[in-house]
């Protein structure tokens, strides 16, 4: 083992579980202003004192801009830490970290303020050594959970060598330290109907019935799911809003489905499958997510060994369903690793949790592969 790793890793522990406790305590659910500005002001007093500090525009019209650091060294490659502050938890069901064993509960644990944490360390453990990079950055985002609009920050580090995500971590499928290197395309396609009211009781068949076409649009759409097919494409209809009175036929309504494919191509023909009319009613399809897929397995093979060589136990890559920040970065900058976050469970619920010793464990992994992916001694992929 890398004898820096683990005093490095225990430092940036001990720090991060008192810093998860402060950025839980802060809610900032998506959307939300304030909660925003009060959780980017909390990393920007655990940035290194050297880093120069912007505020792009959010990528999602109205929210908070998000974080941008940079720290310049004297070394050869650049590498990005990227991460967001946005919850899904709403500020009615918020509660403050809360300690059961070796569990921290709290909105955001896992997804992904205890990835932030884990970031803000490595930042500053690798901040203190310039002859090793030419310049670090960090990018927190405040739209991550809600994004519909086209993501708008991967120009902003073209030329980079490498992008760490730390969306939460996991084991592999032995036991070993897991990270990050393949996620599947997102989309989210939106179906709006248009009908005609009428009394539902003394004249129902005048109308359009919208929420009919709606359900029948959802059970024809839902048919293309077949998550074990040569493009592992799940369709799930997951929310359905119609309707205006008891007594009405309903005369409008939307249909929303969450789309997760092997390729972004994959989505076109569900989009096609979506008739012009049903049961009189006129349907109006829109993709508004398209976030593409991610696989770096092949350019990050190698480094994965040497890093888990230098920490002296072995990381292999994983796939995970879920979107993430880090497929965007993928499509420019082949080194791209995800997961070095702490482990947890529980995402998006009240009972949202991260393992206390998984800081550490998480840091030590982090810190090989920052160091693997900086070094200037031999290619990084």
């Amino acid at each position: 083992m890398d004898q820096l790793i683990p005093a490095d890793a225990a430092e940036v522990a001990v720090h991060a579980e008192r810093e998860l406790q402060a950025l839980v305590g802060i809610s900032s659910p998506s959307g939300d202003l304030a909660g925003a500005e009060e959780a980017i002001a909390m990393c920007i007093a655990l940035l290194p004192a050297q880093a120069r500090i912007e505020r792009p525009p959010s990528s999602t019209p109205g929210s908070a801009p998000d974080l941008e650091a940079r720290i310049a060294g004297s070394g050869s490659r650049r590498m990005l830490l990227l991460g967001h502050l946005d919850t899904v938890i709403g500020h009615a069901a918020h509660q403050p970290l809360r300690r059961d064993g070796e569990r921290l509960y709290g909105p955001g644990t896992a997804d992904m303020k205890g990835g932030v944490a884990l970031a803000l360390g490595i930042l500053r453990v690798l901040a203190a050594r310039p002859e090793s990079f030419a310049e670090l950055a960090v990018l927190l985002v405040t739209d991550e959970e809600w994004r519909t609009h086209e993501f708008a920050h991967v120009q902003r580090f073209a030329g980079y060598d490498a992008c760490l995500c730390f969306e939460a971590g996991e084991l592999g499928a032995d036991g070993q330290e897991g990270v990050v290197l393949q996620r599947k395309a997102a989309g989210t396609l939106r179906v709006g109907a248009t009908g005609r009211a009428a009394h539902s009781g003394s004249a129902p068949d005048q109308g359009r019935n919208a929420l009919l076409a709606l359900a029948e649009v959802s059970l024809l759409l839902a048919s293309h799911h077949d998550p074990r097919g040569p493009d592992q494409l799940s369709v799930v209809p997951t929310i359905v809003r119609s309707g205006e009175a008891f007594n009405v036929v309903p005369p409008a309504g939307e249909l929303i489905l969450d789309l997760r494919s092997a390729r972004l191509e994959a989505f076109d023909r569900v989009l096609a499958a979506v008739p012009a009319e049903l049961r009189g009613a006129t349907l109006h399809p829109t993709m508004e997510r398209k976030w593409p897929a991610m696989n770096s397995r092949a350019p990050v093979g190698q480094l994965l060994e040497r890093a888990g060589a230098r920490l002296g136990r072995a990381i292999v890559g994983v796939a995970r369903g879920g979107a993430s920040d880090a497929s965007h970065f993928a499509q420019m900058i082949p080194l791209t690793i995800d997961g070095l976050g702490p482990r947890g469970g529980g995402a998006h619920t009240p009972e949202e949790f991260v393992l206390a010793r998984s800081l550490r464990e998480r840091a030590e992994v982090a810190l090989a592969i920052a160091a693997e992916a900086l070094a200037a001694e031999g290619p990084a992929v």
